[in-house]
């Protein structure tokens, strides 16, 4: 499907959704690039093997490079939960950030009126928003520490715990439940990787994990398991 308020701007590299998969994920990505027009080159470019389903301009601009029912080549190696080949089941979108500036204003609200409309049409739940950074724990950074995700769940986007860790905040948690909570969740792979990831959506300025940690990622666990494959 293409999208009637995007621009429409052909990449040649995309595939077939393996399987008979159907999106049920969305990932949203940073560019890391200089420039929106270095981007949009780049992932149109047959060569570099990269692309996503759409990508947004700091000024709100949505350009469509891949057709919805088409699997882009956006996640690479990496697994949420149960799945394995990430591509195959989501929808990739790109916004146009070298990493470590601020999120405009334009490029947000386009990018919460294009997840909602996603979301609607795929009938996607908002614990199925992730980051790059969630599928690829110490791999991948993106959309970074900037990116406000809690902006996103205000707007039933996306997903944030509610939880209050006790009067001992800074207590060393129980690492065992710590990593069963964020594998719960839909994390995989080592406990140290996969609280980084967590650690740069939920609480991107936090050190050592602590009681905090282990409240946030039992109440997501708890409220939002991850589905089976």
């Amino acid at each position: 499907m293409r999208h009637a308020g995007a621009l429409w701007q052909p990449s040649p590299n995309f595939g077939a959704r393996r399987g008979g998969a159907v999106p049920d994920l969305v990932v949203l990505h940073y560019t890391a690039m200089e420039s929106c027009a270095a981007a949009l080159e780049r992932l149109c470019a047959a060569e570099h093997e990269v692309s996503a389903h759409y990508l947004i301009a700091a000024d709100g601009t949505l350009v469509q490079l891949v057709d919805e029912t088409d699997r882009a080549w956006h996640a690479g190696a990496g697994a949420w939960g149960a799945v394995d080949d990430v591509n195959s089941r989501s929808i990739g979108i790109e916004l146009d950030n070298r990493g470590d500036d601020p999120f405009p204003e334009p490029q947000l609200a386009r990018l919460e009126a294009l997840l909602a409309d996603l979301l609607a049409r795929h009938r996607i739940p908002p614990e199925r928003v992730i980051g790059h950074s969630d599928m690829a724990p110490g791999r991948k950074h993106d959309p970074g520490p900037r990116f406000p995700w809690r902006r996103l769940a205000r707007a039933g986007l996306s997903v944030w715990p509610d939880a209050d860790p006790g009067p001992d905040r800074a207590a060393a948690p129980d690492r065992v439940r710590l990593a069963a909570a964020l594998a719960a969740f839909g994390y995989r792979g080592e406990l140290a990787p996969m609280l980084d990831a967590f650690h740069l959506r939920f609480r991107p300025h936090a050190g050592a994990p602590d009681a905090t940690d282990l409240a946030m990622a039992e109440a997501l666990a708890a409220r939002w398991p991850v589905r089976p494959a």
